[in-house]
């Protein structure tokens, strides 16, 4: 059985809460008022009302930790040596679409450092949970990266650059070069899941750029905890720092590493 410290039971208590709420939205999809807040970037009702349920119920639980979420932003608290990190749907475009792959998704951070992590997909009811130090879970089930050792062997995850944003060019000449060494690629739309899919062994790595810390903090202590490696893609320690991330098996780290470096150069005239 996983190791549930008491702050870890809050956030799975308030993950459930809010996905029940969050199920019911999904099956009226037609009855949501949605908004534009940026270029492809959708913010809906049930995005906001989410996010008011996890703050109330994380508040509740501890009144004096700072929180930092997607839609509401930074708030601070009496207590400055922990911080919830929420995102109430990562992967708000496959929801509004009616695709079933978005997940509600908490970490928290104590003195700068990730602790627990949950990522919850209320339909598929899977339940990620993660302790610094006591290992990564999926429904009470212990999580292992992927064993793989070889390229020719390892399926990768990513995320593509959204209308509007940068880096186009240079994520087409990442995907060409992974792409020819490796069997395939997916691109799902939630980088929470992504990662909890890396430390779940469905996928051998992820890679991405442009990401907020929502996007990623509950995944990447996830991916650690399940025994994988996750840097930012010039191998440093502080992926949410660099707003970008390499996930992946010990082996293959270095690997993608170096095939992703390689594609970002500028070529030669």
């Amino acid at each position: 059985m996983p190791y549930l410290s008491p702050a870890l039971n809050v956030m799975v208590n308030a993950a459930r809460k809010a996905g029940r709420a969050l199920i019911r939205d999904f099956g009226e999809l037609e009855n949501l008022q949605v908004s534009m807040k940026g270029p492809a970037d959708f913010v809906s009702s049930a995005d906001e009302r989410t996010e008011r349920i996890l703050i109330e119920e994380l508040s509740r639980a501890r009144p004096g930790y700072a929180i930092l979420a997607e839609e509401t932003g930074a708030c601070g608290g009496p207590d400055k040596s922990h911080r919830f990190i929420i995102d109430p749907i990562d992967g708000t475009t496959n929801f509004l679409h009616g695709i079933p792959v978005f997940a509600i998704s908490i970490a928290l951070e104590r003195e700068g450092q990730l602790v627990s992590a949950v990522v919850f997909n209320p339909v598929t009811d899977e339940m990620y949970i993660a302790e610094k130090g006591h290992g990564a879970y999926l429904n009470n089930k212990r999580l292992r990266v992927a064993a793989r050792k070889a390229m020719k062997e390892a399926l990768f995850a990513t995320g593509a650059p959204f209308m509007g944003r940068p880096g186009h060019g240079q994520f087409l000449g990442e995907l060409e070069a992974v792409l020819a060494l490796s069997p395939g690629i997916r691109r799902f739309g939630a980088a929470s899941l992504d990662l909890a899919c890396v430390a779940a062994g469905r996928f051998d790595g992820f890679w991405e750029r442009g990401l907020n810390p929502w996007d990623v903090a509950a995944g990447i202590l996830l991916v650690r905890e399940a025994g994988g490696v996750v840097t930012d893609l010039d191998g440093g320690a502080q992926p949410m720092e660099a707003r970008q991330i390499v996930a992946t098996n010990e082996t293959l780290h270095p690997q993608i590493l170096k095939i992703l470096k390689e594609a970002g150069k500028p070529e030669k005239s």
